[in-house]
């Protein structure tokens, strides 16, 4: 049978210049697919009232560490050097797939709250083959769109970050491919997370792009995260490996050396940006503008909850006040007015939902509200005291919402939040997240304990 979803009278931004913005307009979904936004669509179909809401694309998270949720706060003044210590190797080598499971579901729940309905999963917590089958098992359970990463175990820092000669295992990532990914026009598709030229040995850095290659499923890798990974010029090191291409996601970027950036463009590889981890965590300043002067089309990503908030407004102000800052400031040295080029409030929600399906490599089936798409949508409420009155609907949602505004989420054409409300079994998520903090919070006391004697 036919199932049909009428969003009805709200205020719609589709992201899709073909189809602009309707100040009132309706969304009609049939089966998941959105099938027409108009002023007014008449249809027999569930009928939810968008009176008083701003009707958006899902965000797209480009990259999270979405197994640390149990980890959520437990190294806030760390650097990133500080993660690898702290997170990579005192709390990675002790997850459990339970743990694994815990985090995933936590975590998957809280990105489709915040309004993301797609999220590339950079999973490098695969210590054993059951730590990816969980992560799987929980992205599948909460119902999000999910572009699962499959990245190395994580069982020692010098094994797995120092020149590591351990290839992620080639086995086990074709297995999870043929179980679970065996389409690719799911919810759920696939992905490796690749360490990369610096981080890892030649051989196994064309060992893990091969792999990637042979399978037929993108790649995604983190370069130039900090001055030590900027000197690597891991860029400049897969270039000259033969590796660069455009089936590859470069996150941070934030000490690319120029000539780097224009090998990354002329690759037509993609580009995923954490703003606040970036600049809390002494990465660099997020190179959001820098994207978009060599052409390419710069996304946002949360990357780690042990340290930053896990929603997409904080990400996208972030951005947007530490570019125009720099802008502003280079600009008064000079004694210049500012360009033309400066960020807007709407580029910011373009670059949180169409650019970021573009980098997921989803943008055929998401990220603007195009007939022919499938239906990941998001109602925010602009009648709450922190967006009202409405002005302009672009900044309504990029400069003034939150988490506790949105109001309604459709992922694949399912109503994942209601009236502010999860559909889902939130209790249960928090229960196992909890116990999964206190299972690894004893577990570290033990291993401290018995090093100690």
């Amino acid at each position: 049978m036919t199932r049909r979803i009428l969003l009805r009278a709200g205020h719609v931004l589709s992201m899709d210049p073909a189809v602009g913005d309707l100040p009132q307009g309706d969304v009609l979904i049939e089966d998941g697919t959105i099938v027409a936004v108009d002023r007014e669509i008449s249809a027999d179909a569930e009928v939810l009232d968008m009176t008083g809401r701003i009707v958006v694309p899902g965000f797209v998270d480009t990259h999270r560490h979405t197994w640390e949720a149990p980890l959520r706060n437990v190294a806030p003044d760390a650097t990133l050097d500080d993660y690898f210590v702290d997170i990579l190797d005192t709390f990675a080598p002790l997850y459990t797939p339970e743990d694994v499971y815990a985090g995933n579901l936590a975590g998957a729940l809280e990105c489709l709250n915040a309004g993301i309905t797609t999220l590339v999963d950079w999973s490098h917590i695969n210590n054993t083959p059951a730590h990816p089958d969980a992560a799987i098992q929980a992205l599948t359970e909460t119902g999000i769109r999910a572009r699962y990463a499959y990245g190395s175990a994580n069982t020692s820092l010098a094994d797995y970050w120092f020149e590591s000669k351990i290839a992620i295992p080639g086995e086990d990532v074709r297995r999870v491919r043929d179980t679970y990914f065996a389409s690719d026009g799911n919810l759920l598709t696939m992905a490796l997370a690749t360490r990369g030229p610096g981080f890892c040995a030649d051989e196994v850095v064309t060992a893990e792009w091969a792999l990637a290659r042979e399978l037929d499923i993108p790649i995604t890798v983190h370069v130039a995260m900090g001055r030590l990974a900027g000197r690597f010029g891991m860029v400049r090191q897969l270039n000259g490996l033969g590796l660069l291409g455009p089936d590859t996601t470069y996150i941070h970027c934030c000490y690319l050396h120029e000539d780097e950036w224009q090998m990354l463009a002329d690759s037509g590889g993609t580009v995923s940006i954490a703003p606040q981890v970036e600049e809390q965590m002494g990465h660099g300043w997020p190179p959001v503008m820098k994207a978009i002067e060599y052409g390419l089309r710069p996304s946002l990503s949360i990357d780690v909850v042990t340290t930053v908030p896990g929603d997409m407004f904080t990400q996208i102000r972030a951005a947007f006040g530490a570019e125009r800052a720099r802008v502003n400031a280079d600009c008064w040295k000079a004694n210049l007015p500012v360009p033309a080029t400066m960020l807007t409030a709407r580029q910011m929600l373009e670059i949180a939902t169409v650019n970021g399906a573009h980098v997921a490599g989803l943008e055929d089936r998401t990220g603007s509200l195009t007939p022919g798409k499938r239906a990941d949508v998001v109602a925010i409420d602009a009648t709450a005291l922190n967006v009202a009155p409405v002005h302009d609907a672009a900044a309504a949602v990029t400069l003034s919402a939150d988490v506790s505004n949105v109001d309604t989420v459709i992922v694949d054409g399912v109503v994942r939040k209601r009236g502010g409300k999860l559909v889902a079994d939130v209790d249960r998520a928090l229960r196992l997240v909890a116990e999964s903090r206190d299972r690894l919070l004893e577990a570290k006391a033990a291993k401290e304990a018995k090093g100690a004697e």
